[in-house]
């Protein structure tokens, strides 16, 4: 490949999916178990004593398939999501190297990583924000099902559907400017993190980063994740409490946030992230490995 040509964005798109599959099916039930602690209604008994209890509660319970309830949100929606994240992230590159005029071969220093990545988040958000809206309301619908009621959606169409009804385009799209401030730092740490970790493997095993072991790709994308989530956790709160809050209940994103202070202080922004963490790097590992192995399968494409 000369230095002039651009490596296939088809291909960055396609591992990227790949990759976000694979994430998904490892950290779907932490997932679910971190949006069910998040919603709890603050002045109750908490249903829950904290993530494992969660956990085993929702296996006892539902057994594997209350683990994946809300899945085929996320599932259907996260090859596209990722494909376009990867493909933003590649497109972000693009802009950066040429806005120093750089060969496309040329290792991007770590502010362009950081811009690449956040750019990542703003085309993903588009598809993100309905898809987490669906999920978190199907996984909080199970919490109260538990308790004797009703459930109002029979699963993720008839869960968009009703929303669009009840509300058209924009209660479907509910909370995503609040993706977007939990997605864009979120992304910059993600992909900063991974490649940092990767060049330091690399650089203490004498070999260039993409001569890492499948291990060692698993280690930076699960690093990755947990950079991710320690920056993200806040502001998933605050998207989780406003997506799945009843119409009305809250005036915005900041009535959401002095809400929580008020009533359940700064811990409440916190809540969720022993799950957010436990997922964070098994699933994360799990996705970059996905996407690096895919990637190296379709070099024919470049």
């Amino acid at each position: 490949m000369s230095d002039s040509k651009e490596p296939s964005a088809l291909k960055s798109f396609l591992s990227g999916g790949i990759g976000g599959m694979c994430s998904t099916l490892v950290g779907h039930p932490i997932d679910l178990v971190k949006v069910r602690m998040q919603t709890q209604a603050a002045g109750t008994k908490p249903a829950f004593n904290g993530t494992f209890d969660c956990l085993s509660q929702t296996f006892k319970r539902e057994g594997v398939r209350g683990l994946y309830r809300g899945v085929s949100a996320p599932m259907t929606a996260i090859a596209p999501i990722y494909a376009v994240v990867f493909w933003g992230y590649d497109m972000g590159g693009r802009l950066a190297r040429k806005h120093y005029d750089m060969q496309p071969n040329e290792p991007m220093s770590l502010n362009m990583i950081m811009f690449a990545g956040g750019f990542s988040a703003l085309p993903t958000t588009a598809i993100m924000a309905p898809s987490e809206r669906i999920k978190c309301l199907l996984q909080v619908q199970a919490n109260e099902i538990e308790k004797g009621g009703k459930p109002k959606y029979k699963g993720m169409v008839d869960c968009g559907v009703k929303l669009f009804r009840e509300g058209g385009i924009r209660s479907v799209y509910k909370g995503t400017f609040a993706t977007l401030i939990r997605d864009v730092p979120g992304s910059v740490a993600w992909f900063g993190a991974y490649e940092v970790v990767k060049r330091k493997l690399a650089e203490a095993q004498g070999k260039e980063p993409g001569e890492l072991s499948p291990l060692n790709v698993l280690f930076a994308g699960g690093i990755g994740g947990v950079a991710n989530w320690c920056v993200s956790i806040p502001p998933d709160v605050v998207k989780s409490r406003y997506q799945t809050a009843p119409e009305g209940m809250y005036k915005g994103l900041g009535d959401v946030a002095s809400t929580l202070m008020k009533e359940e202080g700064p811990g409440a922004f916190f809540k969720g992230i022993g799950p957010a963490m436990i997922r964070a790097f098994p699933a994360n590992a799990a996705c970059f490995l996905g996407m690096e192995l895919s990637r190296s399968l379709l070099g024919f494409m470049d």
